[in-house]
């Protein structure tokens, strides 16, 4: 008989933290932009490909961020 065992890792309530932020400048024919946090007033890059919803400059926006090539994107961007 052969002994298999299976490890699992789970992630128990584990919280997504959505930042709110407004669009300063979004260019659709290139593609990316830059969010800025409202709580802190830092900016973030945003590419098309993390977006959920179409956005423009001055849109009120939620978003999750994650590591990139340059640092902290945005990503999983909505409208809020």
């Amino acid at each position: 008989m052969l002994g298999i065992t299976l490890l699992c890792t789970f992630e128990e309530n584990k919280k997504i933290i959505m930042n709110k932020g407004v669009v300063k400048f979004f260019n659709e024919t290139k593609g990316f932009g830059f969010i800025k946090d409202e709580s802190t007033g830092q900016e973030y890059f945003v590419h098309v490909s993390g977006l959920v919803d179409e956005i423009r400059e001055n849109d009120e926006v939620t978003y999750e961020l994650q590591e990139g090539r340059k640092g902290l994107n945005a990503v999983n961007v909505k409208r809020a």
